[in-house]
C-alpha cells in the first residue's frame, strides 16, 4: 500500500500485509477510525476476517471491507453499533443464501431481486458533486459540439464552460457561470447548464482512471463560489418560517444542496445553512435551536440515507402546551430512491424542492 506505518500485528517482515489483503492498520486508516476499533467490532459482533495467516495475523479482503464500510455509514447516522452489526451481518447472510444457491444450481445466475445488493467501496470523490435532479423544459440554443466531454444535446452554454473547466481558466469559467445565472436564472442554470456540464466532468474522470479529477475539484469549486456571489443576504428570520438545510452525517456532496440554498435565498426565504456531514447530536441541536418550519436533508449515497433519523427530525416538537409544532422533513437526493419514509416529502428535483418549501412555509 506504499506506507510504512505498522499496527504490530499485521506486518510481514517485507513490512507489507501478509499473503495479500490489508492489515488492521491500513483498514482503519481507510474507514477514517482506530485499529481497536476495528478490533472491537471483531470481537463484540463478528465482524471480523473471513480469512487468517495462522495466529493473531488479520487480513482483510474487499468483502471485509466492505461490511465495516457499510457499519460505519449506519453508526454515523447515530444507529447503535449492536443494531448496525445485526443489520451488517444479516445482509451478508442474504448474499451467502444467494452465492450458496447459485452453486448448487451449478451455473452462474443474476442475484435475485430481494438480495441487497454489496454495499460498494467509496469512490474517491470530490467533496461536491452533481445531483441528479431531472433537467426543467429545454430552451431551444442547444449544442452538440465536442468540447473534450461526451455532453449530449445541452445549451450553447455547456461547451464554453466545459472548455475553461479543463483549461483550468479561472477567469472565463467565473464569468462564464456568473453569465449563465444572470441570464436563465439560478434554478434553469443549474439543471440546463451547470449540472450537465459537472456530470459530464465526472463521467471523463470515472473512465479516465486518476486523469480530470483535479478539473471536477475546479469545476465544482468555481460553482460554489458563482453561487455565493450570486445570491442575494441572507433572509432575516421570521419566527416558524425558517428552513434548515443540511447534508446526513457522513456525507460530504454539498453542491446540490448550496444550489437550493441559494434559491431559496432568491425567493427571500430564511435559510439555515450546515453544510457537509453534520452529526446527529448537531443536526438535532440546530433543529431545536432555530424552530424551523422545514429541514432538508441530503443523501448523495444510499449508504448514508438513514429512515431513523429522517423519522427522529420529523417527530421532534416545540412550543408551549396546546400549540407544539413539528418540521416538515424533505429527504432530497439520489440516496433517499428505494428508502421513502412514508409521510416525508421527496422531491426529485431543485425545482420540485423549491416548491415545496415555498409552499410549507406559506402555510
Amino acid at each position: 500500500m506504499g506506507t510504512h506505518e505498522r499496527d504490530g500485528e499485521d506486518r510481514g517482515r517485507g513490512g507489507g500485509p501478509l499473503g495479500g489483503g490489508l492489515t488492521t492498520g491500513e483498514v482503519a486508516r481507510r474507514l477514517g477510525v482506530a485499529p481497536t476499533t476495528v478490533r472491537t467490532w471483531d470481537r463484540r459482533y463478528g465482524l471480523g476476517p473471513d480469512a487468517h495467516t495462522g495466529g493473531r495475523h488479520r487480513r482483510w479482503t474487499a468483502t471485509d471491507v466492505a461490511r465495516l464500510e457499510r457499519m460505519c455509514a449506519l453508526t454515523a447516522t447515530g444507529i447503535p453499533p449492536a443494531e448496525a452489526a445485526r443489520t451488517v451481518l444479516g445482509e451478508a447472510t442474504q448474499e451467502a443464501d444467494a452465492v450458496a444457491l447459485t452453486a448448487t444450481a451449478g451455473r452462474t445466475a443474476p442475484a435475485s431481486p430481494g438480495t441487497p445488493p454489496q454495499t460498494p467501496a467509496p469512490a474517491r470523490a470530490p467533496v461536491r458533486r452533481a445531483s441528479d435532479a431531472p433537467p426543467l423544459p429545454s430552451a431551444p440554443a442547444r449544442s452538440r459540439a465536442g468540447s473534450g466531454l461526451r455532453l449530449g444535446d445541452v445549451r450553447q452554454e455547456c461547451k464554453g464552460i466545459a472548455r475553461a473547466a479543463l483549461r483550468l481558466d479561472a477567469v472565463a469559467l467565473d464569468e462564464l457561470l456568473e453569465a449563465a445565472i444572470v441570464e436563465h436564472g439560478l434554478v434553469a442554470a443549474w439543471t440546463e447548464v451547470i449540472m450537465p456540464t459537472l456530470q459530464a466532468v465526472g463521467r471523463k474522470w470515472e473512465s479516465s482512471g486518476e486523469r480530470y479529477v483535479e478539473v471536477e475539484h475546479f469545476l465544482s469549486w468555481h460553482v460554489s463560489g458563482a453561487l455565493r456571489r450570486g445570491a442575494p443576504p441572507s433572509a432575516a428570520d421570521r419566527p416558524g418560517a425558517n428552513i434548515v438545510l443540511a447534508c446526513v452525517p457522513g456525507e460530504n456532496h454539498t453542491l446540490p444542496l448550496e444550489v437550493l440554498a441559494a434559491a431559496l435565498a432568491e425567493r427571500g426565504l430564511p435559510v439555515r445553512m450546515f453544510g457537509g456531514a453534520l452529526p446527529v447530536e448537531s443536526l438535532v441541536t440546530a433543529v431545536r435551536r432555530t424552530g424551523p418550519a422545514a429541514v432538508g436533508l441530503w443523501a448523495q449515497s444510499r449508504t448514508t440515507a438513514s429512515r431513523p433519523l429522517a423519522q427522529h427530525v420529523a417527530a421532534m416538537e416545540w412550543g408551549v402546551r396546546g400549540a407544539r409544532r413539528k418540521p416538515v422533513v424533505l429527504t432530497i437526493g439520489p440516496g433517499w430512491s428505494g428508502r421513502t419514509v412514508t409521510g416525508l416529502p421527496r422531491p426529485t428535483g431543485l425545482a420540485e424542492a423549491v416548491a415545496v418549501l415555498e409552499s410549507v412555509v406559506s402555510r
